[in-house]
Order: structure tokens, then C-alpha cells, then sequence
């Protein structure tokens, strides 16, 4: 009897979907106990879109799931990262494979510890071959991760400092030209709340004491915003 797994590819590059379908179509020829129904989303609105069409059927999901996306239309869903913690709200046994071209340390750490994925794939690491690997043992002994996200794990280098939603709200709400003063009328946060955290924002990108603007080209350069 197979297992039946729905798949959904959400990049909004077709070379990489493509890529991703090819390798799921030989993990059915190495496998012919699974298959595959595939679809795609472009977009962080798209996505949400299938996850909650999908909600309450009992069905298996795996999900590729793309780190730099286009932030959502209201604003509330900023990058891969958030869109895939609301996908584990809405579909809690949903298997999620990252995948991003991201190789800042800090940045897959922030990852691994907010999002614990299934499979962590940095784009630039895998070969096709790795690629149906990483697929079939997220299906069966998760997780998955590639060379560069187990070199980080083997080096240990944690940090007890990890960006919640409310961090990178804060930080792609300046990205966008807001005022501090302004950012309690956008976030459920006191100005002094939003003060602190800016101060600690700053303590981590290694930028105490300067501007916003310097924050800001920081947490761009690591892939924040």
C-alpha cells in the first residue's frame, strides 16, 4: 500500500520548484511505497491560502519552505521563518523542510531554535542526489540537514538570544521608514518595551551605541530583513 503525501513547494523561483520536483519524482522511483501530490505557492498569501484549505483533513504534508519571501500583503507575516511557524499552528504534523541561500551562523541558529524544522537544506550545499537523501530521510528518521547547518551544530555556537516575531517586527517596521515613537501604535509593546529591546537588537548585531540606520543595514547583512 503506498503513503500518500501532499507536497507543497513554496519559492517563488520555478528553476528551484522544478528542481525540487525532480528530485521527489525519484525518490518514488527509489521508493515505490510513496507518492506524491504536488503543488506550488509564489507567495507567503498563497500559501496560507492552501495551509488553511488543508486544515482539519487528515492528511500527510511536507512542506519546502523558502526563508526569503516577500512579506505577506498586511504586513503581519515578514519571511519563511514566521510563515512557517504559522503553518506547525494551522497543520501541527506537518513535516517542514527549510530551504534558503542564508549562511550567516546566527541566522540558522535563529532558525533551528524558532522553527526546529524537519529538514534544513542551505541551497548552495546539496547536490540532487543529497537533495532525494535529505527527502527520504525527512519522510522516515528526521531531520535532515545539510553540511553547512551540522558544521554549525558540531561547533556549538549557541546564543541564548533568539529574535522573536516581535524582534523583526520591530526591525522591518524601521526598515520601513517608522519612527520608534511610532512603533507602540503598530506593536503590543510600551515605548519603553520597544526601547529595551531595540538596545538588546543592537547588543546582538554588535552595534551598541549607534543609529537605527546601522541596526537596520546589520540585520539586513545577516538576513533579517
Amino acid at each position: 500500500m503506498k503513503s500518500i503525501y501532499n507536497v507543497l513547494i513554496i519559492d517563488d523561483h520555478p528553476l528551484i520548484a522544478e528542481a525540487y520536483k525532480t528530485a521527489l519524482k525519484h525518490v518514488t522511483q527509489k521508493d515505490e511505497s510513496i507518492y506524491f501530490e504536488i503543488d506550488t505557492a509564489l507567495t507567503i498569501d498563497e500559501a496560507l491560502d492552501k495551509f488553511n484549505k488543508m486544515a482539519g483533513k487528515n492528511k500527510e504534508l511536507i512542506a519546502f519552505l523558502d526563508i526569503k519571501l516577500p512579506v505577506s500583503k498586511d504586513a503581519k507575516i515578514l519571511s519563511g521563518e514566521d510563515l512557517g511557524l504559522k503553518l506547525k499552528e494551522i497543520l501541527p504534523n506537518a513535516k517542514i523542510i527549510v530551504s534558503t541561500t542564508y549562511n550567516d551562523n546566527y541566522r540558522i541558529y535563529n532558525i533551528l531554535k524558532t522553527l526546529n524544522p524537519d529538514g534544513f537544506l542551505i541551497k548552495n550545499d546539496i547536490t540532487p542526489k543529497e537533495l532525494v537523501d535529505s527527502i527520504i530521510q525527512v519522510i522516515y528518521d528526521p531531520p535532515a540537514y545539510s553540511k553547512t547547518v551540522i558544521k554549525l551544530l558540531r561547533k556549538q555556537m549557541y546564543n541564548d538570544f533568539i529574535l522573536d516575531k516581535i524582534d523583526r517586527q520591530i526591525l522591518y517596521q524601521l526598515s520601513q521608514g517608522a519612527k520608534t515613537k511610532d512603533l507602540p501604535t503598530l506593536l503590543p509593546l510600551s515605548i519603553t518595551g520597544i526601547e529595551r529591546r531595540k538596545r538588546l537588537l543592537k547588543d546582538v548585531f554588535d552595534v551598541t551605541g549607534q543609529d537605527d540606520l546601522t541596526l537596520i543595514k546589520a540585520a539586513k547583512a545577516k538576513g533579517f530583513i
